[in-house]
């Protein structure tokens, strides 16, 4: 079964719309965790317009599941993953004014730094992973970073599918087929929904993790986090 772990940004949105504390985020996650959700997932930004990093510090002593930080490797969230460390790091090249992440690393350019980073984390007990794109050649040259994992970009696969086409599924087959004989454990990523995870589930071999924001916490405007979470779960089963 591929585990599901959820984003918990856009319930941060919520809160930071308004001030205070409602939603708790923290109650979130614990709730989420008991709906059954394997995973946690925040992406904080620099200008934490959504999760704060004082959010990622309350969230690190209560999350029971898997605890997945991601973001651009720049010194303050180095910093932040090191003070916390999660389960699981995911490396993604967000620029600063970025509403949502919209591409993955060039594993060949950024080889040296993302090596560099990676070896910090592992030297921690801290498992990476790569946001890329699906792309051959920067998922044969991401060995050489280190990573234990990538996290396939799988907006475009959304985009197409939502339109009826299924062959856009093709290039993630290749792409996860290539990181299983290399080695790599396999994550994706970015506008996953209920709509399609369960047919990018079944093509997609060695799947380990699906990570799940916006649509998730969408769909559950109308029909509550338990049962999406399950309906999820039935899907990735």
């Amino acid at each position: 079964m591929t585990k599901l772990s959820v984003n918990i940004n856009k319930i941060a949105t919520l809160r930071n719309a308004r001030g205070g504390n409602m939603p708790n985020v923290v109650k979130a996650a614990q709730d989420i965790e008991g709906y059954g959700g394997q995973g946690i997932t925040v992406h904080p930004r620099p200008d934490e317009r959504h999760i704060t990093y004082q959010d990622v510090s309350d969230l690190q002593p209560i999350v029971k599941t898997e605890f997945n930080i991601e973001g651009n490797p720049v010194p303050k969230f180095i910093d932040l993953v090191l003070q916390n460390k999660p389960t699981q790091v995911t490396l993604v090249p967000d620029s600063v004014d970025a509403i949502t992440s919209n591409a993955g690393w060039d594993t060949v350019r950024h080889k040296d730094f993302l090596k560099e980073v990676i070896t910090e984390f592992k030297n921690n007990g801290i498992r990476t992973s790569i946001f890329v794109d699906p792309n051959l050649e920067i998922i044969k040259h991401t060995v050489a970073t280190g990573a234990d994992r990538i996290e396939l970009y799988t907006e475009d696969f959304a985009s197409a599918y939502e339109k009826g086409d299924e062959d856009a599924i093709k290039p993630y087959i290749a792409c996860a087929e290539l990181a299983n004989e290399l080695g790599l454990g396999i994550n994706a990523g970015h506008d996953l929904s209920l709509h399609n995870i369960e047919f990018f589930k079944k093509n997609i071999p060695g799947l380990l993790e699906v990570s799940i924001g916006h649509a998730l916490i969408a769909e559950s405007l109308y029909e509550g986090l338990e049962v999406v979470i399950n309906k999820y779960l039935k899907r990735l089963q």
